[in-house]
């Protein structure tokens, strides 16, 4: 067993199995693992990843309905705000874009046959995307995939934390072959007052916004 730190807020991951945290800043990782095999049903996860910027015009409005979505759905429905650098030559750089999360798109963009990168971009599951700022395509989406069981489920214990950091121990259950566990640092929400850009002049509030990804662990045939 390894032992791996993580700073809090998070979400840990498998699959589309989440548990979350909330509060801080930064990152460094230590975990207890354990995989278990099991033949159960557990429950369904809805796990939505927003790709937005905070200089585009047409993504606050995208911005807030995933905030809505995470507070209504935050039993079933993990929100991830993965903010993109593309839209930085405009005039504003975006405080939280990153080059990895736009490259994060368009390997999704790639896999999902679209042709091109855009903002807002929502991708469900990993398996569907579209505009993330329309309302009742969220909703069904949320509602369709509410209805699969996934084929995992993380179970957290001996979590501890202080001002920097959090440690946990965690267990995965049903098979855990040929599949990843990431680590996702998010903060829970930030405002911003935009000074330049498409969007000047007004503050933005950014949900559940990644800042920091790791993939901990694979196991193979």
């Amino acid at each position: 067993m390894s032992l791996k730190k993580i700073a809090i807020p998070l979400i840990v991951s498998i699959g589309v199995a989440f548990m979350a945290f909330t509060n801080v800043h930064r990152s460094t990782t230590n975990n207890t693992e354990k995989c278990v095999n099991e033949n159960k049903n557990y429950l369904p996860i809805v796990v939505l990843e927003l790709f937005t910027s905070q200089g585009c015009s047409s993504c606050p409005p995208a911005d807030i309905l995933l905030n809505s979505v995470k507070q209504k759905n935050e039993n079933t429905v993990f929100a991830l705000s993965y903010h993109i650098d593309y839209w930085n030559y405009i005039g504003w750089q975006d405080p939280f874009s990153n080059a990895k999360n736009t490259e994060r798109q368009r390997k999704y963009n790639s896999k999902l046959k679209s042709r091109s990168n855009y903002t807002p971009e929502l991708v469900v599951n990993g398996k569907e995307h579209f505009v993330g700022s329309n309302a009742s395509l969220v909703a069904g989406a949320i509602q369709r995939f509410e209805s699969l069981t996934p084929e995992n489920e993380i179970v957290l214990s001996s979590v501890n934390g202080n001002s920097d950091s959090i440690t946990f121990a965690y267990k995965i259950k049903g098979n855990f072959t040929d599949k990843n566990l990431r680590s996702v640092l998010v903060l829970d929400q930030r405002t911003t007052k935009v000074n330049r850009g498409e969007n000047r002049n007004r503050s933005l509030t950014n949900s559940n916004i990644v800042v920091a990804v790791k993939k901990n662990c694979r196991k193979r045939k």
